[in-house]
């Protein structure tokens, strides 16, 4: 890798090419002088939304006008100024439009955590293209899906994720105009290097106006359907969502934050990176949440800022060299994805004593930050959400879509301008989550009398058994007080008695004994019998996806058939 902070930019014959020294603004146009009364006002209109414009491009042009010299961005030996990194936006966005992309088109995403995954992703928004970010860990088939669905133009794909790249053409039936491989010493036959792909943005060069309601981002969501929707978000949401995770995340210009969850999930990327570029603050780049790299990195860099779910927080407090390492820099930590076992946050607070925590929950159609339950809160209201953020309301509703008083379980509505426009060309499953004109969440949960909610569960997760409805997560909490676990997860398997049995798959902590009965002997100390599991699994550890989500289909899947 190259160890200069300048953009690696080429002429094609792979030249180095010299890129503008500062970031070039849009040119401003006049209105003309000997127009009729409608042309003169029809261009001024036009000059006034120029002005007003707030899209993701002008957000990075802000930043490097304000902050130009500092460091933006780390990845490995490459460093980037916010004036670097905004001229390389430039220079892709021009790429992009000189290989034949225009505004409005989709661009696919498939990559690990790499600087040209931030670099893609801006340079897209500045152009007016939309991203449609792939989660590494998918098959062949499922991003062929993808690719088909959002009937992309462009494919940009990792080196190393080459073969399902190739295996994801194969099987779509698209004409994809261009094929980019990130990285890697050889492009496969048929795909260009970035490298040499991308050249500096031509002098005067002047992005295309990009409407902050027009759509830059189609996220696919997991979902528990067959396959996935493709929730479409705008400027207008990215940024309404980075204003909330910014006041009332706590998050400022000094912040050093450490990025290792897949920059494709919205959380990394768009609670955390996107904020980070609002408001000057300095981004580390690795490449996953290795636990030793992650301590190294802390140290190495000063880092000030670091978000992981739970099962990512576990493996750092497990880590043999944990208490080795100089963490004291570490002001500002976050989770999110799935609930806190309690008992782990009183752990991570002692642990790291100087850290203030904030807890972020939400969802990809919203951006994703919901609630935010902050550093003061996380003892006395442990296992809550929090409040709703700046820039969302929230309530519960009945299966009626009927407000419920506080205290009573419902579902979790939305009302906020930083919620998607809909799902990608399925008009059904938009009204159906926008019904009542509120987001429908899928989550179950409870606000009490001080307006602080509490996710109960995922409605899939809710377990039904012998007529009775227990939430997976209270009998978590439950197991997770045995000073034997280490991680467990609870789900429903099919019951001929019970219909559905609740059932638990727990990792024991290293150098601890214990088993299924002593575990169920426990539960029955701390739950109504009917909460208790009738089945307790031993494993050595729990499927999960890129982004630390356990994935409970997954168990169900395992022991439903054994």
């Amino acid at each position: 890798m190259c160890k200069s902070s300048n953009m690696p930019a080429r002429d094609d014959k792979g030249a180095a090419m010299t890129a503008p020294t500062r970031p070039q603004q849009d040119a401003p146009t006049r209105p003309a002088a000997d127009g009729g009364d409608a042309v003169a006002a029809a261009q001024t209109a036009r000059l006034v939304a120029q002005s007003r414009a707030n899209a993701l491009g002008h957000l990075l042009r802000r930043s490097a006008a304000r902050h130009g010299g500092k460091t933006a961005l780390i990845d490995g030996d490459r460093t980037f100024s916010y004036a670097d990194f905004d001229r390389l936006v430039d220079s892709v966005a021009a790429s992009l439009q000189r290989s034949g992309i225009e505004p409005g088109e989709r661009v696919a995403l498939l990559s690990r955590n790499c600087w040209e995954f931030a670099a893609l992703a801006w340079g897209c928004a500045r152009l007016g293209a939309v991203l449609v970010p792939m989660n590494f860990m998918l098959t062949g088939e499922d991003v062929a899906f993808q690719l088909d669905d959002a009937e992309v133009a462009a494919f940009f794909t990792g080196a190393d994720l080459a073969a399902t790249a190739a295996g994801a053409l194969a099987r779509c039936g698209l004409d994809v105009k261009l094929l980019v491989a990130i990285r890697g010493d050889q492009p496969p036959a048929g795909w260009t290097s970035f490298d040499r792909w991308l050249q500096a943005a031509p002098a005067g060069w002047t992005a295309p106006p990009v409407d902050d309601d027009a759509p830059v981002r189609i996220m696919y969501t997991s979902g528990t359907e067959s396959r996935p929707k493709g929730a479409v978000l705008s400027s207008r949401s990215l940024i309404a969502e980075y204003v909330s995770c910014v006041v009332d995340g706590g998050m400022a210009s000094d912040d050093i934050d450490l990025h290792t969850l897949p920059l494709y999930h919205c959380a990394q990327l768009d609670c955390f990176l996107g904020p980070d570029l609002m408001t000057g603050a300095t981004s580390i780049v690795l490449p996953g949440p290795d636990p030793a790299a992650v301590l190294a990195a802390i140290e190495r860099y000063g880092v000030t800022k670091y978000f992981a779910p739970p099962t990512v927080w576990i493996s750092l407090l497990r880590n043999p060299g944990f208490d080795a390492a100089d963490l004291s820099s570490l002001r500002k930590g976050y989770y999110g994805a799935s609930p806190m076992p309690a008992e782990v946050l009183r752990e991570l607070l002692r642990r790291l004593p100087g850290m203030d925590v904030w807890n972020f929950y939400g969802q990809t159609e919203v951006a994703p930050l919901a609630t935010i339950l902050p550093p003061h809160e996380q003892v006395r209201s442990a296992g809550s959400a929090g409040w709703p953020v700046l820039n969302v309301q929230t309530m519960v509703v009945d299966d009626e879509d009927q407000p419920v008083p506080a205290g009573t379980v419902g579902e979790v509505v939305h009302r906020t301008p930083q919620a998607t426009s809909g799902y990608w060309r399925n008009p059904e499953k938009t009204a159906e989550a926008f019904r009542g004109g509120w987001f429908h969440s899928g989550d179950l949960g409870v606000i009490d009398d001080e307006g602080k909610l509490t996710i109960v569960d995922r409605k899939k997760d809710m377990i039904k058994t012998g007529g009775e409805n227990v939430a997976s997560r209270e009998v978590e909490e439950a197991i997770y007080q045995h000073p034997a676990v280490a991680e467990v997860a609870v789900f429903a398997t099919a019951d001929d008695k019970w219909v559905e049995a609740v059932t638990a798959a727990v990792v024991i902590r290293a150098g601890h004994d214990t088993d299924a009965a002593a575990l169920l002997a426990h539960c029955r100390a701390q739950l109504a019998p009917f909460k208790c599991p009738k089945r307790i699994e031993i494993v050595d550890a729990l499927p999960k996806n890129p982004s630390g989500k356990i994935l409970k289909r997954d168990l169900r899947t395992r022991f439903s058939a054994s």
